[in-house]
């Protein structure tokens, strides 16, 4: 609506427009008494996403407005689905005091809720990350910045191209994104629920770079590992979209962390979805890598495991420190001492956010004083006498001044907001508690107060009362009222009393009408001045609580060792990659069944298996196993074997399952080509590669020459340790013809008419498919089964096929078509010479002359 169309409006209405113009994308929550309204177009859209009413009131253009409304105590619930849904929220306040206000109350935006940037509790899920991220583009170069606001987290990379894009999206999981408008972005990135488009200006690298240097109180920012401009234009949108929202200068950001890709272990979208590391790929969290592993009892713990996970490391001297501290910590079952004391231990990072933000609530303060009060005793259980734990001990930072300042300021069990009062604790401040006992205790005072005044005066109808005309006041009848000391200054004459007011009750009523208001404001200053102490020591608090996080992820791998049976495995520098009796992580937790292990070795001289055998056998869970083992060895974790040996590895990539991209108007034969040619032009040497079913969306021909041209790629260019599943059994002649190919296969056997997985890995290929048989236990009509037998049969007897009935009499029919052997070779132009040639019929010349001509043929 124009500005000029306000003034049909009431006043009301007319600061409402003027807000919402302000913040045209987001949803308006306006405070009206004890609700927050919404009007016009929000007040629809809220209506069909939280399911309230929708109301009207007034009009404009002669057309009713739309209004729905919640209520204020009850606002953070739909602000947490509203959010969940990708909205932002602009909370508008009220500032004045209505009975005192000329015309419409102040009011103005609070604060900016948006699906990246919140940070209160009950809109956050304590287990995972919630990030905000920007993307600066530039022709195939790509800057990404992320943000996580609750832990003044600040990250920067730089990427080459979209899949790398969509590799770091599918890891960060952002709950909102912001991209330049001018961006050339695949729809798939635009379309995401949060992605916002920004104006090109917020990504300014120079105004950004002024912004960061200013945040960070520094001259240029080669203390961060000298982003280039792309990624300092990246950043300094981010942050200046975060200062917006939160109307703060965000005190708690203090550096931003440049990331180096080439640190840890890369893995393609693709890869992630696959393994399933943190959810499953229908989108659950239940039976994930993270799901098995996270024993954590600490949210900020379960936050931090599931970084490590999704970003394994190639660091060989980290792995090695995370190993060996947390062979410490199982030795004589210290961890579970360790994780007794943790659990005391609140989620202080996101507390410490909120602290910074201003916006920490009281029960954040109790928490963080319990929090502060445990470590203390976590300090004492770590051995400064151990090489591995001592470094642990000398960075954990105590705070004994800021635990005894919280326990004395906060009482035990706060109300939820500080609006409420009643949070800061008896004896903490001296005028806080008299204004609490002139209001509590008013009552007695009075009759203190009319006590000694019958006393001095001996008037005996003397009576000390109140109303809310007049407030206190002494009344005596109209006969002792004459009697009345000098002190006693008239305040009202009535028929059968006299009322008066003296120096003394006038000083308590002062206080006493006030007390409350005045108590509830110093109780504000109070607690604000709680936060502004914390807030100096926001730093070391910071890095307390990371150490914290740490130690719970540690301590977490030592239980999931002691209680899985996991071993830790061997990092060495020579190729191999070799697992005993390995296990699959996740399946042998949710079988009711033994979970059948198996080995693997592969090396410079063995460097792919091409692993047939029956659908249902266990191709994919051996070769998801063999991923999800090498992952958990590079994030400094015990793996689920007897033993492994692992060398040098800088990607995993997988080629596992179909789907298709209709969004983006790819077939499933597409995205498998995709996957796999992302493979093809990025697998190295050192890097693990899973190939499952590859060329089965097209004919039987074109995929088979796919499937052999891709292994043989991979075995004979690249070298990549492969573990290559497949139905095409003319794959496995491929271990003739090259010396690291080797066959293995997933065994099975008949009993009967059914088929008895048994779920070993073994050398050689496979003897048969078994396609049938799983037919039939996936419930296929036995009609059907029946006839697929039958032209099996047929088929590898080579036999034509009957006349079809109805077909002509005396018609011959069309002959099969003949599948060639691919990897056989029909004769050469020099044996068809020779064959065609009758050596009795040639003449020397002639048969000197047919030897030139083979010759040339050679």
């Amino acid at each position: 609506m124009k500005s000029d169309d306000f003034s049909q409006h009431t006043p009301m209405m007319q600061q409402y427009l003027r807000i919402k113009a302000q913040h045209p994308t987001q949803l308006v929550f306006y405070r009206m008494g004890d609700f927050y309204e919404l009007f016009f177009g929000d007040a629809e859209k809220a209506a069909r996403l939280l399911d309230i009413t929708l109301t009207a009131r007034g009009q404009s253009n002669g057309k009713p407005i739309p209004m729905a409304g919640v209520p204020y105590h009850a606002a953070e619930g739909y602000l947490a689905r509203l959010v969940r849904l990708g909205e932002s929220v602009a909370i508008c306040e009220q500032f004045g005091d209505p009975a005192t206000s000329k015309g419409p109350v102040e009011r103005r935006v609070a604060r900016i809720v948006t699906p990246g940037t919140v940070s209160d509790e009950a809109l956050l899920d304590e287990r995972r990350d919630n990030l905000i991220c920007a993307l600066a583009q530039q022709d195939q170069s790509i800057a990404a910045a992320s943000l996580d606001l609750t832990a003044g987290r600040f990250t920067v990379t730089h990427l080459e191209g979209h899949e790398a894009l969509l590799a770091l999206l599918e890891r960060w999981q952002p709950a909102e994104l912001l991209y330049s408008e001018d961006a050339l972005l695949p729809e798939s990135v635009r379309q995401r629920t949060g992605a916002r488009a920004r104006p090109v200006w917020e990504f300014d690298a120079e105004v950004g770079k002024r912004q960061l240097c200013q945040q960070f109180g520094t001259h240029d920012l080669s203390g961060f590992g000298n982003p280039d401009m792309l990624e300092i234009a990246a950043a300094g949108c981010l942050l200046q979209y975060a200062r917006d929202t939160q109307r703060t200068s965000l005190p708690h950001i203090r550096c931003l962390r440049r990331e180096d890709h080439g640190a840890g272990i890369q893995l393609d979208a693709a890869t992630r979805r696959n393994l399933e590391l943190v959810q499953t790929l229908d989108g659950r969290d239940t039976h994930t890598l993270a799901w098995v592993l996270d024993s954590t009892v600490t949210a900020m713990g379960a936050r931090l495991l599931r970084r490590w996970i999704n970003q394994p490391l190639r660091d060989r001297d980290a792995l090695g420190q995370r190993q060996a501290r947390v062979a410490r910590l199982r030795q004589s079952w210290l961890f579970e001492e360790q994780r007794r004391v943790l659990a005391d231990i609140g989620d202080m990072e996101r507390i410490l956010g909120r602290v910074a933000l201003r916006s920490a609530r009281p029960r954040d303060l109790t928490r963080l004083c319990q929090s502060l009060h445990a470590l203390p005793r976590l300090h004492s259980l770590l051995d400064d006498q151990d090489a591995d734990l001592a470094s642990l001990k000398k960075a954990l930072t105590l705070f004994p001044d800021e635990a005894d300042l919280l326990q004395r300021a906060v009482i035990e069990n706060p109300p939820m907001l500080i609006r409420d009062g009643g949070v800061i604790a008896p004896g903490y401040n001296a005028e806080l508690d008299e204004l609490r006992a002139i209001s509590q205790n008013a009552g007695d005072v009075l009759v203190d107060i009319e006590k000694r005044e019958r006393e001095r005066t001996g008037l005996s109808t003397l009576r000390v009362k109140y109303n809310r005309v007049h407030g206190y006041y002494i009344e005596l009848s109209r006969r002792e009222a004459e009697q009345a000391p000098v002190d006693y200054v008239r305040r009202q004459t009535m028929k059968n009393a006299e009322r008066f007011i003296t120096p003394e009750l006038k000083t308590f009523e002062d206080k006493a009408l006030s007390a409350n208001s005045r108590a509830l404001a110093l109780e504000k200053s109070l607690y604000e001045n709680l936060l502004e102490i914390l807030a100096e020591k926001l730093g070391l608090l910071q890095e307390t609580a990371a150490l914290v996080a740490e130690l719970d992820v540690l301590c977490c791998f030592a239980e999931r060792c002691e209680a899985l049976g996991y071993v830790t495995p061997e990092l060495v520098d020579e190729p191999v990659l070799e697992i005993i009796d390995g296990r699959h992580p996740v399946v042998e937790q949710v079988l009711d069944d033994a979970f059948v292990p198996n080995s693997l070795h592969l090396d410079r001289q063995r460097s792919m298996l091409i692993i047939t055998g029956p659908n249902m056998g266990g191709k994919s869970t051996y070769m998801r196993q063999t991923a999800l083992i090498s992952l958990m060895a590079h994030i400094g974790c015990g793996v689920p074997a007897a033993s492994a040996r692992l060398g040098p590895l800088d990607r995993i990539f997988t080629r596992i399952g179909s789907s298709d991209d209709l969004a983006g108007g790819r077939s499933t034969f597409m995205v498998e080509m995709a996957e796999t040619a992302n493979i093809l032009n990025h697998a190295t040497s050192e890097s693990l590669v899973l190939m499952d079913e590859i060329g089965r969306g097209t004919s039987t021909f074109d995929g088979l020459a796919l499937a052999w041209a891709a292994a043989r790629h991979l075995a004979s260019e690249l070298r990549a340790f492969t573990l290559f599943a497949t139905h095409y059994f003319e794959l496995t002649q491929l271990a003739d013809d090259m010396p690291a190919v080797f066959n293995a296969h997933l065994s099975a056997t008949e009993h009967g008419d059914n088929i008895v997985f048994l779920h070993r890995v073994q050398e050689g290929p496979a003897s048969r498919s078994y396609g049938l048989q799983v037919a039939q236990l996936a419930g296929v009509p036995s009609v059907v089964i029946r006839q697929a037998r039958e032209k099996l049969a047929e088929l590898e007897s080579g036999t034509p096929p009957a006349p079809r009935q109805g077909t002509a009499p005396g018609a011959v029919p069309s002959p099969a078509p003949q599948q060639p052997d691919m990897f056989s070779t029909g004769p050469s132009a020099a044996e068809k010479a020779l064959m065609e040639t009758n050596p009795d019929n040639l003449t020397p010349r002639q048969a000197l002359e047919l030897v030139y001509r083979l010759q040339k043929l050679l």
